[in-house]
């Protein structure tokens, strides 16, 4: 039947054309890079995945004895900036959640119990170890992970593709 033919290139040809549709499309979703740096007092940068900063992004920050109440809340700078001094008496895993226009990442900061007190800060505020740590957001796939990606979304369409030509 010649007619039948010509039905399975129907249903194909939108298979054929999606490559080139994803390589116009631009790519408008992107995930979020949180650094952070421990010192006297924690400072974190809030970036998207293409380096813009998290301008007014939301910052909820909760300290380790209770997970579920709020300990601050504020708002980066317009550099995707926020500083804050965690409680020394309160030692363990600080949650801190950086939102922005749906977009963002949970950070965990360890905050340690045996730090000694800065000299010349005032009591109860403790020494930190300088250290950059970079935490990743929804970017940053390896390649086997995009390989992955990559060849579940053809094995989709083709199934799809698949179902229709076979439909009676």
């Amino acid at each position: 039947m010649p007619g039948a033919k010509s039905i399975r290139w129907y249903y194909l040809l939108p298979l054929l054309l999606l490559p080139a549709l994803a390589l116009a499309a631009p790519v408008t979703a992107h995930g979020s890079n949180i650094s952070y740096t421990i010192g006297p007092a924690v400072a974190l940068v809030a970036q998207f995945d293409n380096g813009e900063p998290m301008a007014g992004a939301q910052v909820t920050i909760y300290a380790p004895d209770d997970p579920v109440n709020p300990w601050m809340t504020g708002t980066c700078d317009a550099e995707g900036r926020f500083t804050f001094m965690p409680d020394p008496d309160r030692p363990g895993n600080w949650e801190v959640q950086v939102r922005q226009s749906g977009h963002g990442d949970i950070v965990v900061i360890p905050v340690g119990a045996g730090m000694a007190t800065a000299a010349g800060m005032g009591e109860g505020v403790a020494r930190y170890a300088p250290v950059m740590q970079p935490v990743g957001g929804v970017g940053g796939y390896t390649p086997l992970q995009l390989l992955v990606m990559g060849a579940s979304v053809v094995w989709g369409c083709v199934g799809t593709a698949l179902f229709f030509i076979n439909r009676k």
